[in-house]
């Protein structure tokens, strides 16, 4: 973590501010209480905010606010940021089928990791994983928390499809895909959900500074719940966090 957060100029409508230069669950959590304030305060100028696992981007109108007053502004809140009282996170549970023609890679980070395949389904779905920021495609989740033993090095050739709801790991990371697209992550399974869709409002079912919890499911149970989501009639499960981390 910086001492003092880098407010650093990106083009001439654009400004990021950066807390540190690793993953780190503490500088995350600055990230996520200067976006907060940021929402709240609702300054003149501001048209997006980009957080990500270090930094935050601003989008600004030049020709309502200039840069040095938008520093400022920014300078003012971070002093304030230790007042701010984040809300308690939610975790979202995720159904997911391990394995099979869901999860085509299961086997290989069965074998890289030495661990059966049932210990890799036990070991992914035991934590509640921080979701990090949003990103890569609409709603593409970057997770904290995997188990150091599930690491696995990414495809050497990523393929170029993978569908909606897939589940994998990369290094050190897991996520979902939310969307059909090109990848490179080991897919050891997939959910029934839908992370990301247009037309629902919100868009993206799932929110940076919140948590994931995956639940393993069979193949009838994924069918099942998939009929439900196209239905609109599943009800995704979530529970509040306590400041311990455990589901209330």
């Amino acid at each position: 973590m910086y001492k003092e957060p880098r407010l650093l100029p990106a083009g001439d409508s654009a400004l990021v501010v950066e807390f540190g230069n690793e993953i780190d669950p503490e500088i995350n959590a600055r990230v996520r209480s200067l976006t907060a304030a940021l929402e709240a305060e609702s300054l003149a100028g501001l048209i997006e905010l980009v957080p990500t696992y270090r930094s935050v981007l601003l989008h600004f109108d030049p020709l309502i606010v200039q840069v040095d007053v938008l520093k400022q502004q920014l300078q003012e809140l971070i002093a304030n940021l230790g007042q701010l009282e984040l809300p308690a996170p939610d975790v979202t549970f995720v159904p997911v089928c391990y394995g099979g023609e869901y999860g085509p890679d299961l086997n290989y980070v069965s074998q890289h990791t030495k661990l059966t395949v049932e210990e890799v389904i036990k070991l992914h779905t035991s934590t509640n994983y921080l979701i990090y920021m949003l990103g890569f495609t609409p709603g593409f989740t970057y997770l904290g928390g995997m188990d150091e033993r599930l690491e696995t090095p990414r495809l050497k050739t990523p393929r170029t499809h993978i569908p909606a709801g897939a589940t994998g790991i990369a290094a050190k990371q897991t996520g979902i895909y939310p969307i059909d697209s090109p990848g490179g992550w080991q897919l050891i399974g997939r959910t029934p959900l839908k992370l990301y869709d247009p037309y629902s409002d919100p868009p993206v079912l799932l929110k940076a500074g919140n948590y994931v919890r995956f639940e393993a499911i069979s193949p009838e149970e994924y069918k099942e719940i998939r009929k439900q989501v196209e239905a609109g009639s599943y009800q995704v499960k979530r529970e509040q966090l306590s400041t311990g981390g455990e589901a209330k």
